[in-house]
C-alpha cells in the first residue's frame, strides 16, 4: 500500500480530531497546523505511527508574520518518510512576546542545531533545549535579525542616487 496525503490526513485526523486544521497540499506536500502545545504529541505520533514512519526531519525554520496579532510567529517542520519517500509539512504559531514552543530534540537529533538557529535569528524559546544559545551571532546582540521588525532600506540617506536603483 502506497503511503498516500490521504491516508496520512485521515490518520491525524483520527487521532487528534478538529485539533489539526487548516489541511492542504501545496505543490503535492501535505501541509497542516497544529496548536503549539500538541507540537510534540503530533511529531511523536507520526514517528511512532507504524504506517506513517515520519523518522527524520528535513528542517526546522520560523517564518514572522508581523500581522498576525497573536500568532505572529510559526514554527514549521518538515519531515520525511524515507521508506515511503514522503514528505510533510506542519506548523505551529506562537505569539511574540511569548514565544515558548516545546523542543524536539529528544525525538530528533537533528533538531538541536536546527532549533538553535531558530532562536538565535527569530528568537524562539524552544522548551526543553539542551543548549539554547545563538549559534551563528554574538551573544550580546539584543535583537533578532530575521524578524520584520525594521525597514529594508533608510530612506533618509542622502548618499544614493534612485536611478542607479532603477527609480
Amino acid at each position: 500500500m502506497n503511503l498516500t496525503n490521504e491516508i496520512i490526513q485521515q490518520k491525524l485526523t483520527e487521532k487528534f480530531g478538529d485539533q489539526l486544521y487548516d489541511f492542504s497540499e501545496p505543490y503535492g506536500m501535505l501541509t497542516f497546523k497544529a496548536p503549539k502545545d500538541l507540537n510534540l504529541k503530533v511529531l511523536q505520533f507520526l514517528y511512532d505511527d507504524e504506517t506513517l514512519r515520519f523518522r527524520f526531519l528535513t528542517d526546522l525554520q520560523a517564518v514572522h508574520y508581523p500581522n498576525s496579532k497573536g500568532n505572529e510567529l510559526a514554527v514549521v517542520y518538515h519531515l520525511h518518510n524515507l521508506v515511503d519517500n514522503v514528505r510533510i509539512r506542519f506548523k505551529v504559531f506562537t505569539d511574540i512576546a511569548k514565544p515558548d514552543v516545546f523542543s524536539a530534540t529528544a525525538l530528533y537529533r537533528s533538531a538541536n542545531w536546527m532549533e538553535r538557529e531558530t532562536y538565535d535569528f527569530f528568537g524562539v524559546n524552544f522548551i526543553g533545549h539542551p543548549n539554547l544559545i545563538r549559534i551563528l551571532n554574538v551573544e550580546e546582540m539584543d535583537y533578532f535579525p530575521l524578524r520584520k521588525e525594521y525597514p529594508l532600506e533608510d530612506m533618509t540617506r542622502v548618499d544614493k542616487d534612485d536611478e542607479m536603483f532603477g527609480r
